[in-house]
């Protein structure tokens, strides 16, 4: 019985070492060209929404705690073009949403729920106590408590080198912002603080606490606002297909 006949393939490539590691070479290089070099041809981040702005430094501080603590890892911020997702969590999000996040915290798991939306839907004093214990304002969730942030003050210092950093990378904070943080940083937690007060809750400005909810309480609510302005059409121009409709779903 004759032997079977050795595949070119074998025999050409496989058999040569040499020649296949060469081969494989260009094979990968021009793959990644083909992803790499688009990236410099046009912008490498979303097309913006002009009604969105950078975020203030007490949000900013309040988004690094939020990443922190990994949030992300149980709740995503990004509401896909599906009725079953608007229905729940309000208007699709556009890419021009996330032009000044520095890193994205799309997320990939919903073990709690999407809080793309979540700006302005609850009080200050439901985040204060959602966060202090979790089953107060949501029964039944798994959700574990952060009461150390009630107790854990801000670093002032810190949250001036991001801004320093993120100013470095492109996002539009003046020289006198980001000199001015700390005081930034208190007036706006003030506000909080005193809705706070309202509610009976006694807190300061400098409580991580405070941050977040400033963080929780922004999510969002540039997106939705241009969207409504849209709708009623009062817009202002956007830049690229940032507003453009979804081929199916909402």
């Amino acid at each position: 019985m004759s032997e079977a006949k050795e595949h070119w393939h074998r025999r050409l490539l496989e058999g040569k070492s040499g020649v296949f590691a060469t081969f494989t070479a260009i094979g990968i290089s021009i793959g990644g060209l083909v992803e790499i070099v688009p990236l410099y041809t046009i912008a490498a981040s979303p097309s913006p929404i002009v009604e969105v702005t950078p975020y203030t430094a007490l949000e900013q501080a309040g988004r690094d705690i939020y990443s922190r603590e990994g949030c992300v890892q149980c709740h995503s911020q990004w509401v896909r073009p599906f009725r079953s997702e608007t229905q729940r969590y309000g208007p699709w999000s556009r890419g021009g949403e996330y032009v000044y996040d520095r890193p994205f915290l799309l997320g990939s798991r919903r073990i709690g729920p999407d809080l793309q939306r979540i700006g302005g839907k609850y009080p200050d004093a439901w985040h204060y106590e959602h966060m202090r214990d979790p089953r107060s304002t949501s029964p039944g969730s798994i959700m574990p408590p952060y009461t150390w942030l009630h107790e854990d003050t801000i670093d002032y210092e810190d949250a001036t080198a991001t801004m320093a950093t993120l100013q470095t990378l492109g996002v539009p904070y003046t020289d006198e912002e980001v000199s001015g943080t700390p005081e930034a940083m208190m007036a706006q937690g003030d506000k909080i603080v005193k809705s706070l007060a309202g509610s009976g809750i006694t807190t300061t400005s400098d409580k991580e606490i405070v941050a977040l909810i400033a963080y929780l309480q922004r999510l969002g609510t540039d997106g939705r606002a241009a969207l409504a302005a849209r709708e009623s059409g009062d817009a202002a121009t956007t830049v690229g297909d940032a507003t453009a409709p979804p081929t199916e779903g909402e």
